[in-house]
């Protein structure tokens, strides 16, 4: 029975091949940043450029290459491919992780998903469990293929719901030595289940009734309806994390014209691939190494703690940081463990 299926996956492997010639390749493609947007503090002695590489799907993807300081092209250096936070762009809190990380001497890359920021893909501001994931995935292709990087010793790290994805991408992706999630969604289990896992079966239904229905509106109207960001205005009634939310996203700490959650939001009918493909579904077969970062407050450190408890081997960690919220680990300096983040990476992509 095992030959056979050898003998299947090789049939349809020379398919592809003779198939192969019909694809359009593109070479990495690497400038200088023409109009620099980023919100965080930069730091001029850190080298970025402007990249384009695509994924899987063809789809090219934007992103910033950021190197050390004293960087030597002769030398081959260990990278970190960082996205996130979900409804965010490269100018936010990836850029700013990919810029600190660059100072403590690794070769980093923050990237917009497919469908969002600079990056390629029609419709506009579409989420989806397979192909974000695909996205870690090509930037590991990316990285791996610099001359400076030594494939054996790339790393991911992603920031929110960019967190699930990177975690997903480690359970289907070897070639990851180390992956970071930071202050982690699981956007699967969020959209399927409610916060807190307060929706049942019914409460789906309802809500796949009702996305269903916004699909055939839409394709009538010829347009995706988005579902709207962070509001402009906070109900009086707002939870403390939509409040935190507002403080990045809709001011000048973290806005960006970009940004999908600092202004039209996602489109509506995304959550439908959420609902029926769960992430983590294969996370108890991660081998390679794993460290899990929460704030102590944050809403949604359930996430962090139950994906940790799936993890197995002596190599997966689970750090608190204590009197950190939800969106701290965006870009506060004071709560961010950034010590830890290049031991973990220091000891792994090795």
């Amino acid at each position: 029975m095992k030959r056979l299926l050898v003998t299947a996956v090789a049939l349809l492997g020379a398919v592809g091949i003779a198939a192969a010639d019909n694809i359009q390749k593109k070479e990495t493609e690497m400038n200088s940043i023409a109009n620099d947007t980023r919100i965080f503090k930069t730091d001029p002695a850190i080298p970025v450029q402007d990249i384009r590489f695509r994924n899987r799907f063809g789809i090219e993807l934007a992103g910033h290459l950021y190197r050390p300081k004293e960087f030597d092209p002769a030398k081959k250096y260990a990278a970190i491919a960082v996205s996130g936070p979900f409804g965010a762009v490269k100018e936010q809190s990836s850029g700013l992780y990919a810029q600190e990380l660059a100072r403590r001497g690794f070769v980093t890359l923050a990237f917009d998903p497919s469908f969002t920021g600079e990056s390629s893909g029609e419709p506009r501001f579409v989420a989806s469990p397979d192909l974000n994931t695909e996205d870690f995935s090509a930037a590991v292709d990316c990285l791996s293929l610099l001359p400076y990087v030594d494939a054996e010793k790339v790393g991911i790290l992603g920031i929110c719901g960019w967190g699930g994805f990177a975690l997903n991408a480690a359970a289907n992706d070897p070639r990851i030595k180390g992956t970071a999630a930071v202050t982690m969604y699981d956007m699967s289990r969020v959209s399927a289940n409610g916060y807190f896992d307060s929706m049942n079966a019914d409460g789906r239904y309802e809500l796949r009734r009702q996305l269903c229905a916004q699909r055939l509106r839409d394709a009538k109207s010829g347009k995706y309806e988005t579902a709207g960001g962070v509001p402009d205005v906070l109900p009086a009634d707002a939870p403390q994390f939509v409040r935190d939310y507002f403080a990045y996203y809709k001011t000048p700490r973290g806005y960006h014209p970009r940004s999908l959650n600092s202004n039209q939001g996602w489109n509506k009918t995304s959550t439908l691939a959420f609902l029926n493909a769960p992430l983590l579904t294969y996370s108890s077969e991660i081998r390679s190494a794993c460290l899990l970062v929460h704030g102590e407050k944050a809403h949604s450190r359930y996430f962090s703690e139950d994906a940790f408890k799936k993890l197995t081997g002596d190599n997966k960690e689970l750090l608190i940081v204590p009197g950190a919220s939800h969106v701290d680990l965006y870009d506060n300096f004071e709560k961010i463990p950034f010590d830890k983040l290049e031991q973990f990476y220091t000891r792994y992509l090795k």
